[in-house]
């Protein structure tokens, strides 16, 4: 494909989205990133959340984590470009050792991923000794490692069913937690630190402990919110992403993933949308979508996702960077825990 025939593709879904100078700015770029990939046997996997001229223009899958992990178990390329955070690099790093896995930009962290360590979990399982550990795929690699299984936004109610126990230890999405154990019917907990709450936790009544993480982008979004827009649009369908707050959610009309977010706007015949989610994702859908009436509410985007970029990912492939690297001992433990996750669908 040209750099013509690329603006030519791009131009119908992004020309509301993109001006016009920057869209064969950046169609020029991914003809060029095309190319390289062809050229070198790599692969592309672009999470929902990148920007549009890249979202549409260079990876070969598109999707949410669950999604993106799945094609990279599956990928026979020699090189795996991650347009998505670092911990999504990892998880392919994790399933393909022998395989190249960049990730454009050096460091692309997540609140979510950030707001927990391995020696945390070991302590957990320290306090709740035999209570299985669902850790979200929002973790890097050694989080991972300490725990039975993962799970995504998607099928995390799944996953916590599956295991067949009275007690589960969720980590770390505090607001998804407590969404799954509404689902799920368990009462939840969230021990503070320090042994002094050891005796008082174990006196109470619950089937599910959590930890106090959220996710920067969508603990941002309130009810307040929806009730200002239902005024606004009374015939509006309001859909939120499970790591909004249970409050949010419950005021939702549908929640779920990125992915089952964009399923239901595209079989949906609903006189308006709104998504409650990062604001990229939110342009996705719209470029995709043009006949949706879809409103917007772009309170913020995701720091860390906006780090990737076409001119990064181009440089990325061009010099064989940033190389994702997993000791072995690590990347053992959580191979366990992601097959089981992708096992469960």
């Amino acid at each position: 494909m040209t750099d013509s025939e690329m603006y030519l593709k791009l131009r119908p879904m992004l020309e509301n989205v993109v001006p016009d100078g920057e869209l064969r700015y950046k169609a020029e770029l991914a003809e060029q990133i095309n190319q390289l990939k062809a050229e070198k046997n790599a692969v592309i996997l672009g999470h929902n959340y990148m920007e549009p001229a890249l979202y549409h223009s260079i990876p070969d899958f598109v999707g949410d984590s669950l999604y993106l992990s799945r094609m990279a178990a599956q990928t026979d390329k020699d090189i795996i470009v991650f347009c998505g955070v670092e911990f999504m690099a990892e998880t392919a790093k994790i399933l393909n050792p022998n395989r190249t896995v960049l990730l454009p930009a050096e460091k692309v962290g997540c609140s979510l991923a950030e707001s927990i360590s391995a020696k945390d979990v070991r302590d957990l399982k320290a306090r709740f000794p035999g209570v299985p550990v669902v850790t979200y795929i929002n973790t890097y690699a050694d989080v991972k490692a300490e725990s039975d299984i993962c799970c995504t936004s998607g099928n995390a109610v799944a996953v916590v069913e599956s295991l067949g126990t009275d007690t589960v230890i969720f980590l770390p999405d505090e607001y998804l937690a407590g969404n799954v154990a509404k689902e799920t019917g368990r009462h939840i907990i969230f021990p503070t630190t320090g042994s002094k709450s050891l005796k008082f936790e174990n006196n109470l009544d619950y089937q599910m402990i959590g930890w106090r993480g959220r996710c920067e982008v969508h603990e941002k979004f309130t009810v307040e919110d929806i009730n200002t827009v239902r005024e606004q649009f009374s015939d509006v369908v309001i859909l939120s992403h499970p790591e909004c707050s249970p409050e949010v959610v419950e005021a939702s009309d549908f929640s779920g993933s990125t992915s089952a977010m964009i399923h239901y706007v595209e079989n949906s015949d609903a006189p308006h949308f709104l998504l409650l989610t990062e604001c990229s994702m939110g342009e996705n859908i719209i470029s995709a979508n043009p006949d949706k009436p879809i409103l917007r509410l772009c309170m913020v985007r995701c720091q860390h996702m906006n780090q990737i970029t076409l001119e990064d990912t181009l440089k990325s492939l061009q010099l064989i960077k940033y190389k994702i690297e997993v000791p072995e001992e690590i990347r053992q433990k959580a191979l366990q825990a992601v097959e089981r996750m992708i096992a469960i669908g």
